[in-house]
This record gives structure tokens, sequence and C-alpha cells, in this order.
């Protein structure tokens, strides 16, 4: 039996070279040297840009933000969700500096903008093109919107707190109204990469177009 892992991608372009309209897409080194990045078959020996540029066609209306004041490494993880959800923005808060290790390059492709705190934030959403955006934080707080059973407003930006801590409390403060998932053990949360990926899935199963075969992508 062979060991190891199977290798990634597409070798180099087999036959004549991309020619003609359309053409522009394509990176000459990839297709000279063949393409091994973690991207859809779609986007195979396409340039940088123009991914980012057709995903930009696609976009879905919701943006997720992190809270990043212990340097979390789970932000990665959630970038690298955000990106397979296509999530209009990814908004760090709080340092600048993030552990990118879990977006496996992914950030890339994202939208990804900083903000020094929840109060910037919350004043660029309310300035967003196409109107306000919602910002609705995740924490089991009294009064939290169960997320199994609320309408998820269409445009809305989920806000994150750090493992552990959760939402800061001028996090809670800023946000427009606050959410939890529901569980059913022992444990009083779950991780925060793990919230986000429900939360984000939850907006997809109300909103995106999932007859579309761009939904359904290997």
């Amino acid at each position: 039996m062979p060991h190891g892992q199977p290798e990634v991608g597409v070798g180099p372009w087999q036959g004549p070279w991309p020619e003609g309209p359309g053409s522009e897409v394509y990176d000459e080194r990839l297709l000279q040297e063949g393409d091994r990045r973690n991207v859809v078959d779609r986007y195979r020996y396409w340039t940088v840009e123009a991914i980012v540029a057709d995903l930009d066609r696609r976009r879905h209306d919701f943006h997720v933000a992190i809270e990043n004041w212990q340097h979390d490494f789970n932000i990665g993880t959630i970038v690298r969700t955000a990106n397979a959800f296509l999530a209009a923005e990814v908004h760090i808060v709080g340092n600048r500096r993030w552990n990118r290790r879990g977006a496996m390059v992914t950030d890339r492709y994202q939208h990804v903008r900083h903000h020094p705190s929840v109060e910037d934030l919350h004043a660029y959403l309310a300035e967003a093109e196409g109107g306000p955006v919602p910002l609705l934080g995740i924490d089991n707080l009294p009064g939290s919107a169960h997320l199994e059973t609320m309408e998820i407003p269409r445009r809305v930006c989920f806000l994150f707190g750090q493992e552990g801590p959760g939402l800061s409390e001028t996090a809670r403060a800023s946000c427009d109204g606050t959410f939890s998932i529901a569980q059913f053990g022992s444990t009083r949360s779950i991780n925060a990469s793990a919230a986000a990926a429900i939360a984000m899935h939850a907006w997809v199963r109300q909103h995106a177009d999932l007859s579309s075969e761009e939904a359904w992508r290997g």
C-alpha cells in the first residue's frame, strides 16, 4: 500500500497554452510549473487577482468579525471558513497582527479588514455600501436569540470573541443583538472557530442560492 499524502493539485499544463478571450486569467508560471494550491478545480492555473475578482462577483451579504486581543489561534481557521462560505469581508478587531497559520493561505482570496476597536467596526458597518449592516455577537447571555430558530438578517456581521473569555464588555455593548447556539452537553461553551462555522452555515441555509452548481464545488 502506498504511504504518505497524495500529491495535491495538477502538474504543468498539457498542450498549447490558453489563448484568446478569457486567457488573461491564467498565470504563466503556474501553467509552466503546475498548480499545487488549495483551490477548487475551476481556479487551477488562475492568478490570485483573477480568482479574487471572480469571487467578488458572487460574494454573500454576511461579514465575520473576530476580536483579537490574545492572538487567538482560532482566527486563521475562521478566515478559512469565511472563504469557504464566501463572506463579504472578515474584520479583525484589536491587534493588527494575527495567527495566519490556520488560514491555509485563504486570506489571499478573502477581504480582511482591520479595526482598532469594536466601536470602529460598528461605525464602518453603519456606513456600509448598500445600507447599514447589523452587528450580532455570539454569547450565551440572558436574552440572546437562539440561532436555530431566529431569522438571520441577510445583511449581517457576526462578531466572535476570544477563545475562553468570549466577547469583551465593550463588544457586547456595541452589538445590535446577541445570539447563542444550542448545546446539550456538560461544557459551558464550544470552540470559537466551531461556533463561527455553525453561524456562517446557518446563514447559508437561509439565504444562499443552493440551486446553483457553484454551491457544490470540489
